[in-house]
């Protein structure tokens, strides 16, 4: 990364970091709506995967709903929101770049997350009592599996996975073109979601929706997968990702 890119997303960092201090309600607001537009692209996803579920040509509906899905990230860039996976990323490069501190950062990503919870709680909500598009037995057909992956495989998952969100971000921060914002977001949060890895965010809106379609579903063991999945997307996007690229740009 050069200087200015460097710059760019440290001082994006502040920037939140700010506006969580002096504007809490505001801050918190653009969190909500980020878990709106998380659930905007689940239910997007399951219905498109539920239509192809019912033909002779399933894998085209995991290759499409992975595409939609895209559609999260588009609108928090291009409309705005705070999304805990992404802040993962900007805030620990803003950390490193010593732009704002570890408890600023740690801060961001604990009020991110809660609304986030509350955007994905209510439009998940809204989605079930709406009929929920006729899915419910496409999320019985899915949630037990997903809930019963290996922990240590969950968390791999859940690393790559936002790898690959926090990709996207960096490019939506960094890129001056719409068009180009919107094809490198889309090849990188479709890859995640083909790849089938794991997002704490996407699953709290996949949970509550399949909590309340799918009878028998343990709370427990849906506590367990955001637990894990949640520490696998902060390595994933802090670690994995932030530390190597403030540490190839060290020298500006």
């Amino acid at each position: 990364m050069n200087y200015e890119d460097v710059q760019k997303v440290s001082n994006a960092a502040a920037a939140k970091a700010n506006l969580l201090k002096n504007n809490f309600s505001r801050y918190f607001m653009r969190a909500i709506m980020a878990g709106f537009f998380i659930v905007v692209a689940m239910i997007f996803s399951n219905v498109v995967g539920n239509i192809f579920s019912a033909s002779e040509l399933p894998a085209w509906g995991k290759f499409l709903g992975a595409l939609v899905f895209s559609i999260a990230v588009l609108l928090i860039s291009l409309v705005g929101g705070e999304l805990f996976t992404g802040n993962n990323l900007v805030m620990a490069f803003g950390a490193f770049d010593k732009k704002v501190s570890w408890g600023d950062a740690g801060k961001v990503w604990i009020v991110s997350y809660i609304g986030n919870f509350v955007g994905c709680l209510i439009l998940s909500l809204i989605f079930v009592w709406a009929g929920a598009s006729g899915t419910k037995d496409y999320f019985a057909g899915f949630i037990n599996n997903k809930l019963s992956i290996p922990a240590g495989e969950m968390l791999f998952r859940a690393i790559l996975c936002n790898f690959f969100v926090c990709l996207g971000v960096l490019c939506g921060i960094k890129l001056k073109s719409e068009a180009a914002k919107f094809l490198m977001i889309v090849m990188c949060i479709s890859g995640f979601v083909v790849s089938g890895f794991e997002h704490c965010i996407a699953n709290m809106g996949i949970f509550v929706t399949a909590y309340c379609l799918v009878p028998g579903l343990s709370l427990g063991a849906m506590l367990k997968s955001m637990v894990i999945v949640t520490i696998g997307n902060m390595i994933g996007g802090a670690i994995l990702l932030a530390w190597p690229l403030r540490k190839m740009s060290a020298d500006n």
